[in-house]
């Protein structure tokens, strides 16, 4: 009999138990008993599965693995023996469609029977999912399917789906099988002036664009994606969120392939691939779509631009998120100038860098509207400049290599102020629409420019070269003012900064760094020393609601989100479903956490006053410890600790804290609220250097433009 596949590294018995890697060696040596290596190298052994459980089990050890964290080792163990994953995608629907006590007494079938309940509810849903592969389960994926029922009835599909997209995609990364950020998908949803009905991604990857779309109010959801993979991810994704929307995803290229060559929606939203070389110039030489001039081959984007305006009503509108060569390129003139010409381009949107992959570059939104018979005629086209207004905070400091290695180049990406990059874009886009030939704008912000004045022989669309035009329409006066109020606020902020900086309440320790006794979080909640409150997943609070047959009630509140706490400030999500009294609140005092690892700003930090109230997001854990037993301010400084965070992390491309592993020294409580006090000013410090920040680069700003722009002159002698 061939030897069981189910083996595991001594860092996957870690986090089944709970314990540190030192931990698990300390086991080795110490018990006779520790199952022996069962396959592996002398220096990395692995473990038969079964005989780690049994062995911990019998020592008490109940496991410490989050469902999800479950799903994502046992798939690891799936795929050593040749199992698939893609299967399991379709079954994550049906799953998410059972009650819990369903899915509990699934989970408890014997393996055979498992299989046949599971081919059977994955064939009950499949129509969801046009063209996929019947599913074929055996009783060897009984181990799988066990994990992934109890993964959704404990975190919901979308929880499951993640971790197995991340299985499925983690290899695919060549393939630009990324995930657009969720705020940059609301930003492109809501440059749509007025909810569509029917909306397009004809590049849907995952499905977030659309999320954004039925977020709207959008009704029917149509999506294809060039890797099959991806388009099954995004119609049990979409189903999932949108369950009164109609989905339909399809596999296939679009531009070779259209799926829906006869769909008229309100709507596109896109995010293309980009510098493709290889779209189907040649044989789509005379292709319809082309109404705007035929792509040259290095324009790939352009003939995406063209596939949306395609699939547009009359008078409807598309955002595509588009790289920066895009709007200069020499090869794409002639298209650029015929977009112009006939109004079909309205916004040109710089990004900030890091707004999305290539983190690299600063990356833009084309908004485009297809010309109506008889419409308006569109004499100017709005650019916007969010890039130089955007403030952001980069990872830095030596303590972040470890975490930023790990997140695969998060060190090198910024964590974008949406809230300001939102506000910006959605102020000068709506007074445009509103009243385009009366637009004033907002010097090096907005500006809207004719298009005689753009159709010269370049055509370049750049927005920093055609906002950066627009300064000599500033008033020196007003200039000079703002110039001096800005930094007036920077002098008294910087004084702040120096206060901070000045204080002192720590000391060198005698001979070496200290150790302490510490106990895991989840060993602190089972004691009662604090309570690990957590979101209720978005599909099964749907699905509670449906089988009580009440809608739940809208929520107005704010939703803290992760970025909130990567960049200080106060709530500014919105929630995406139904709330209920189960829905954990934020109180003054809780400890938050951001649930994704990575280098850019704290991972943690103690709710105050602005955060009360508010609805915790599904990327943020809440810890609301015990006053007479632990200080906020001591819990939030160890919770947040880099060592501590990526102690507690799994994944590849994306590291989700697990926070029942994160650790917290035992100490007194005297002794913790004088490293409570200690942390509270850290956080104090940050929280002045990251103002002083931003207001040097906006005084900086504004000085270098007024000098450029003439609106500001050197004095002689000035300093």
């Amino acid at each position: 009999m061939p030897q069981s596949s189910a083996q595991v590294t001594a860092a996957e018995i870690s986090r089944i138990a709970g314990v540190t890697r030192a931990t698990v060696s300390n086991w080795r040596r110490r018990h006779e008993d520790f199952p022996a290596p069962s396959g592996g190298t002398e220096s990395s052994p692995l473990y038969a599965l079964e005989s780690v459980r049994a062995w911990l089990a019998s020592r008490g050890h109940a496991s410490a693995a989050s469902p999800s964290e479950e799903l994502r080792t046992v798939l690891r163990l799936h795929a050593q023996s040749g199992g698939g994953t893609a299967d399991l995608l379709l079954l994550v629907l049906a799953a998410a469609g059972r009650s819990p006590e369903e899915l509990t007494a699934t989970t408890r079938l014997p393996d055979t029977d498992l299989a046949a309940r599971a081919q059977d509810d994955a064939s009950s849903v499949a129509e969801a999912v046009p063209g996929a592969d019947p599913v074929r389960f055996k009783a060897d994926d009984a181990a799988a399917l066990r994990a992934l029922y109890a993964c959704v009835r404990a975190e919901g599909g979308q929880a499951a789906l993640g971790v197995l997209a991340e299985r499925e995609l983690e290899d695919s990364a060549a393939s630009g099988a990324y995930r657009t950020p969720e705020p940059l998908a609301d930003l492109l949803a809501r440059l749509i002036p007025s909810p569509p009905d029917r909306v397009l991604d004809p590049a849907c990857g995952s499905g977030t664009l659309l999320a954004a779309a039925a977020r709207r109010g959008a009704r029917e959801l149509y999506g294809q994606d060039a890797l099959p993979v991806q388009a099954r991810r995004s119609a049990v994704s979409l189903t999932l969120t949108a369950p009164g929307a109609t989905v339909t995803v399809r596999a296939g290229d679009s531009l070779r392939a259209d799926a829906f060559p006869d769909l008229v929606a309100d709507a596109v939203l896109c995010t293309p691939p980009y510098g493709v070389r290889d779209w189907g110039h040649d044989e789509l030489a005379y292709d319809p779509r082309w109404a705007y001039g035929v792509p040259a081959r290095a324009e790939s984007e352009l003939a995406w631009v063209q596939h949306a305006l395609a699939h547009l009503s009359p008078g409807g509108y598309a955002a595509l998120l588009l790289p920066p060569a895009t709007a200069g390129r020499a090869s794409g003139r002639r298209v650029r100038a015929e977009l112009v010409r006939s109004g079909a381009l309205r916004a040109v949107i710089a990004l900030p860098v890091g707004a999305s992959v290539p983190l690299h570059v600063g990356l833009q939104v084309w908004v485009l509207q297809r010309p109506e018979p008889g419409g308006p005629e569109r004499k100017s086209v709005l650019f916007v400049d969010t890039a130089a207004e955007a403030p952001t905070v980069t990872a830095a400091g030596r303590g972040g290599a470890a975490v930023a290695a790990r997140t695969r180049g998060a060190s090198r990406s910024a964590s974008v102020d949406w809230t300001e990059v939102t506000a910006r874009a959605l102020a000068a886009w709506e007074a445009f629409t509103a009243a385009p030939d009366a637009f004033e704008g907002e010097p090096g912000v907005a500006h809207a420019v004719g298009v005689v004045d753009l159709l010269d022989d370049v055509v370049d669309l750049t927005p920093a070269r055609l906002v950066r035009a627009s300064r000599a329409e500033v008033d020196p006066a007003k200039l000079s003012a703002e110039v001096d109020a800005a930094r007036q606020d920077l002098v008294k902020t910087a004084k702040s900064l120096a206060r901070a900086a000045g204080r002192e309440g720590w000391s060198a320790a005698d001979a070496g760094a200290r150790e302490w006794r510490t106990a895991t979080a989840s060993d602190l909640s089972r004691g009662g020393a604090l309570t690990l409150l957590r979101s209720v997943p978005d599909s099964v609070r749907t699905r509670a609601h449906a089988a009580s047959g009440e809608s739940g009630r809208p929520e107005t509140r704010a939703v803290l989100t992760g970025t909130n706490i990567a960049t200080g400030s106060g709530p500014t999500g919105e929630p995406t479903g139904p709330y209920d009294d189960t829905s954990p609140v934020i109180a003054v005092g809780d400890v938050l956490v951001r649930a994704v690892a990575s280098a850019d700003g704290p991972m943690a930090r103690v709710a105050d006053e602005q955060d009360a109230g508010a609805l915790p997001g599904p990327q943020v854990h809440l810890f609301r410890p015990d006053s007479a037993r632990l200080d906020a301010w001591f819990l939030a400084g160890f919770l947040g600790a880099e060592e501590n965070i990526a102690g507690a992390s799994t994944g590849s491309t994306v590291l989700t804290v697990n926070p029942g592993r994160l650790r917290v020294p035992l100490l007194p409580l005297e002794e913790q609220r004088r490293y409570g006090e200690a942390f509270r000013h850290v956080h104090e410090l940050r929280a002045e250097a990251r103002r002083a920040t931003r207001l040097a680069q906006e005084t900086a700003r504004l000085l270098a433009g007024g000098l450029t722009g003439g609106q500001l002159l050197p004095t002689p002698g000035g300093g």
